[in-house]
């Protein structure tokens, strides 16, 4: 038995597989202890099995955990006291950052804090040269009075971040090395090894954000597996990653930078094995609608792009992390988004939530201000009988209380207020969808669109109606999106290293070298992962760029080895064709440099197919039609299809309502149907009968 959790701002999603199929559980998370929410959920399940905590526990093979811990704590400062340790004369890394404003002609925002205040940036004296050679020598007395300051600052972690250490990473050795001598036990992060970039600021703010976490990952992940074996798990504890994978806890523990985009970067695996189960092999992209973000990714040709842009934070403004991370873009806009009117009488949803504790005023729970689930329960898209399956009944007269708020300072009815609620969060969600897409050279209406999250199904049929969408697919685990991806997902790893050259003087001897070594590497983590020889699956690219350009893209090397010409070849036309792609144009004449090397594994431990859901008809007796409002203020006498007892293959016309215990679909005027897979699928290609 597997058991897969994701902790998300409002509810924390369990999926238990077991030689039946798969079953999913929804659970309140709790804020101040994510744990809880995640026993909280197993207790759920255990009820479901009609067993004890500890019987379900008990046959617990795996356990798979999303965390949104790690990404929270940068958000609020809740990380250690991290000092950095740098180069003499470089200690404003952190400070001077890479330039750039959001808007470049807004000079009312004030300039980014850097991530460590300035007094916890010491110098160190010493210098490697951008050829790897020893400049000026570490002065290892200098280090050692260092680091005896530090320990009567009370610094609880240290970063180590030195000029062109990746060029000769020596001096960062030598200083862990006396860190470890003089600082036992203290956690410590080497820029080289955890990102060897050559950018200094990417290096130091990975290394600064990695040894600030790791005290509290350490805690937390020590807490989570200690709690689970008292609980009576005995299994294998893995921590999705933001690179599209899962790791060990304790490697985690090791380098919690990892698992600082740990939730969002399963929903476009899970994504992307839905849309396989039928038959939409091309563009993807996949929305993941939870309590309090929604968010975007894109899956092309069947691979899930990484950016090196993650920002944690508003982008430019907030803190980079400089690592590699599955491209998801997240907005403010989810079931707990709070509406509100501003002084002038416009309304704005998001991107403040109401979390899971007060919640929506439907809840019950101390909530007044109205937010995106208050307005689906005004317009009938919800059941306040059977709302998760029944587990919660929510207050339509609260929903309607809060809603009367926004309604009277904007001058309309409930029923108005709550179809602009909707449509204004509609529209904040299509244009995270045009980020990520159009402006990438992805055509939505030639894509398919996966919809996830428990809130996706109160608007999706209304973004891709918005997009151009011909075709939407609602995976039957689909509220519970990115713990099923983490239940099919893989145990991953990269290992990169810098080595600059160019393809006017290619150096094919020192480009093997240096791919053999990567991927000597990786294959030992794969020996160490438990899974079968044939079950790695290896990925070679590099950073390249045209000669004089400032930034690199990441391409996939056609070989893995150069051999002959042909080899250089085939590389430099696919790096034309993923600039071409990029950016629209590609140049022959110039050279490419290619500046970083990197080498990835993933290691299948087990089949990658989604398993199928146990889902039995959610109703004793079938529903009623129930009156809606659609946005553009249709009313209609809709039937109530419920999700189990939809008979694969057979076709609807909207408008409907499709239920389950765990999500509400609405769909307008559009034929639907349950796959064989068991996915709802939506044909938008339909005309409708009014806009």
């Amino acid at each position: 038995m597997w058991f897969s959790c994701d902790t998300g701002g409002t509810f924390t999603d369990l999926v238990v597989e077991d030689a039946d199929g798969w079953r999913c559980f929804k659970a309140p998370t709790v804020a101040t202890d994510p744990v809880r929410g995640a026993l909280d959920a197993l207790s759920l399940a255990a009820a479901d099995y009609g067993v004890t905590l500890a019987e379900l526990l008990a046959r617990g093979e795996v356990f798979v955990h999303a965390t949104t811990h790690a990404i929270n704590a940068v958000l609020t400062g809740n990380t250690a006291k991290t000092a950095l340790l740098v180069t003499e004369g470089h200690p404003d890394i952190l400070t001077l950052r890479e330039g750039g404003r959001p808007d470049p002609f807004d000079f009312r925002i004030a300039y980014p804090k850097p991530y460590l205040p300035r007094s916890l940036v010491h110098e160190l004296p010493e210098r490697i040269d951008a050829d790897g050679g020893v400049h000026r020598p570490l002065d290892e007395a200098a280090v050692i009075a260092t680091l005896a300051r530090l320990a009567t600052e009370g610094v609880e972690a240290i970063a180590v971040c030195l000029l062109w250490s990746v060029a000769n990473p020596a001096h960062e050795l030598r200083v862990g090395e006396l860190i470890a001598q003089h600082l036992p036990g203290a956690p410590f992060t080497l820029s080289h090894a955890l990102n060897p970039t050559p950018r200094e600021f990417r290096r130091a703010s990975a290394a600064a954000m990695d040894a600030s976490l790791k005290p509290m990952m350490a805690n937390y992940l020590g807490s989570l597996t200690s709690r689970l074996a008292e609980a009576g798990f005995g299994g294998r504890v893995l921590v999705v990653t933001s690179q599209g994978g899962v790791m060990d806890a304790a490697d985690v523990a090791q380098a919690p930078i990892h698992v600082v985009n740990s939730g969002p970067s399963m929903a476009p695996i899970a994504g992307r094995a839905y849309a396989s189960l039928e038959g939409d092999l091309g563009d993807i992209i996949i929305a993941d609608t939870g309590g309090t973000t929604f968010d975007v990714s894109v899956v092309r040709g069947g691979r899930v792009p990484l950016t090196r842009e993650l920002w944690v934070g508003a982008p430019i403004v907030g803190h980079l992390t400089g690592f590699p991370a599955v491209d998801v873009r997240s907005v403010g806009a989810g079931g707990g988004s709070l509406a509100r009117v501003d002084d002038g009488g416009v309304l704005h949803v998001g991107p403040q939530s109401a979390g899971a504790k007060p919640g929506p005023a439907c809840y019950g729970r101390g909530g007044d201000r109205p937010t995106f689930t208050d307005a689906a329960l005004v317009l009938g898209y919800l059941d306040p009988a059977f709302f998760l399956g029944g587990a919660m009944v929510l207050d339509r007269a609260a929903s309607k209380r809060a809603m009367g708020l926004a309604a009277q300072a904007l001058g309309l009815s409930i029923e108005a207020t709550a179809a602009s609620v909707v449509e204004l969060a509609t529209e904040t969600m299509t244009q995270a969808i045009v980020d990520i897409t159009i402006k990438q050279g992805v055509d939505p209406s030639e894509a398919v669109l996966i919809g996830g999250g428990g809130a996706a199904g109160m608007n999706i049929v209304f973004i891709a109606r918005r997009l151009g969408c011909r075709r939407v697919i609602v995976p039957e685990t689909g509220a519970t999106l990115s713990a099923a991806g983490a239940l099919i997902s893989e145990l991953t790893t990269d290992r990169r290293a810098t080595g600059y050259m160019s393809t006017h003087a290619f150096d094919a001897i020192r480009a093997n070298v240096l791919l053999a070594d990567l991927e000597a590497d990786c294959r030992r983590f794969a020996d160490q992962s438990g899974a079968s020889g044939d079950a790695a699956r290896y990925t070679y690219t590099v950073e390249a760029r045209y000669a004089d350009q400032a930034w690199e893209i990441e391409v996939e090397l056609p070989t893995i080895r150069f051999g002959v010409a042909a080899d250089l070849a085939r590389f430099v036309q696919a790096f034309h064709a993923e600039h071409e792609r990029l950016y629209a144009f590609h140049d022959e004449d110039s050279a490419i440099e290619i500046v970083g090397w990197r080498v990835a594994v993933a290691c299948r431990l087990r089949d990658p197919t989604p398993g199928r859901l146990t889902l039995r008809a959610a109703r004793s007796v079938a529903a009623p039609p129930r009156r809606i409002i659609l946005p553009n203020g249709e009313h209609h006498n809709v039937a109530v299809h419920d999700w189990g007892d939809l008979v694969p293959g057979a076709v609807h016309q909207g408008p409907a309502i499709v239920e389950s215990p765990f999500t509400t679909v609405v769909v307008d005027h559009a034929r639907f149907m349950r796959s064989a897979a068991g996915s709802l699928v939506i044909d938008l290609q339909e005309p409708r009968h009014a806009d």
